[in-house]
């Protein structure tokens, strides 16, 4: 069965009726997880079974960086934020590519282990020392260093079985103001963007990075609606210049970025139409029924839902030398 263009979340630990009824509606594609739906590793795999019996190739997916942005807990490895992964780059770029990798892999074996099949990670905004809501969920203040950190963490997901999300596109890391709470404005021409922000997109499409999340920032001087409404930064630049064949996620539409474009079925569609592969729409159950009726006749392409969808075996892990390395690695570089 074909998912639909629409992500939802789920208020607990369990869907309710009302919240089944939606999941098997045709536009849904995916749900996306946050800490309150997460008890145990039991209970999350009992979740995500749970979702996938309402309606079958529905994707799951989590924030689930590191650092403050880390959902589950309880029997999963503690992930450093990206920051520290940045500097251990300046002494050692070798020592921070290996620890990287190891990190992509322990994220995504643990993820596939209990049914998610991606995170929206990495975030591959260039820290500029503006933004407290990216602060040290970036790598770096280099975008050199970003995009080699990032592909090497975005191998480690690879070869556990998850695909990448690459975000906030063009970049978060400049603007003072948090997209879920205000609208941010980057005054920024695009040759700047271009020079420092486009610099990690630029090396990882083609390499391994198979989604792109766009910022709910407006860049006047390239476009006056935010990025994840721009038909010139998704279809002109994203798909256009950089050559991104990828699934493109809108941000969470129920973020108050997100609001220029009226009410959530005005910015769903505002963000399909501007090039968004699928939306997210959370913490508005509300509004979800009357979106997934407007977007009835819509689907996610195929080809791009395949590309997010785990790979490997679910359960209970067996013996896997490189994962019980890689945690070692990610908690020696944590203590």
């Amino acid at each position: 069965m074909t998912p639909g263009p629409v992500m939802l979340d789920l208020a607990g630990l369990r869907p309710s009726s009302e919240e089944k009824e939606c999941l098997r509606h045709p536009a849904v594609g995916g749900v996306i997880l946050f800490a309150r739906n997460f008890e145990s590793p039991r209970q999350l795999l009992a979740l995500t079974e749970d979702i996938r019996a309402q309606r079958a190739g529905l994707l799951v997916a989590v924030d689930h960086e590191g650092g403050r942005v880390q959902r589950f807990h309880e029997g999963f490895t503690r992930i450093p934020p990206m920051r520290s992964l940045g500097e251990r780059w300046e002494g050692d770029p070798d020592g921070a590519r290996a620890l990287a990798e190891a990190t992509g892999y322990v994220i995504a074996a643990e993820l596939r282990a209990h049914g998610v099949d991606f995170s929206f990670a990495p975030v591959l905004d260039v820290d500029f020392g503006s933004s407290s809501v990216i602060g040290d969920r970036a790598f770096s203040d280099e975008p050199e260093a970003i995009a080699a950190l990032s592909a090497a963490l975005i191998a480690g997901l690879e070869a556990a079985g998850a695909a990448s999300v690459g975000k906030h596109f063009p970049g978060h890391g400049y603007v003072k103001a948090d997209s879920h709470v205000d609208v941010p404005v980057d005054t920024r021409d695009f040759r700047e963007i271009e020079a420092s922000d486009l610099r990690p997109y630029r090396e990882l499409i083609g390499r391994g990075l198979t989604g792109v999340m766009p910022a709910h920032v407006i860049y006047p001087e390239v476009d006056g609606l935010p990025a994840g409404y721009s038909r010139v930064w998704l279809q002109e630049i994203l798909r256009g210049r950089l050559g991104f064949d990828g699934t493109i996620f809108s941000d969470d539409l129920s973020m108050e970025g997100a609001s220029v474009a009226g009410g959530p079925t005005e910015r769903a569609l505002a963000a399909l139409e501007a090039g968004c592969d699928m939306v997210l729409l959370c913490n508005a159950p509300g509004a979800a029924y009357d979106l997934l009726e407007a977007l009835k006749g819509r689907s996610l392409h195929p080809r791009r839902a395949e590309l997010m969808r785990g790979r490997g075996a679910l359960g209970r892990r067996g013996p896997d030398a490189r994962y019980a390395a890689a945690v070692r690695a990610v908690r020696e570089a944590a203590a």
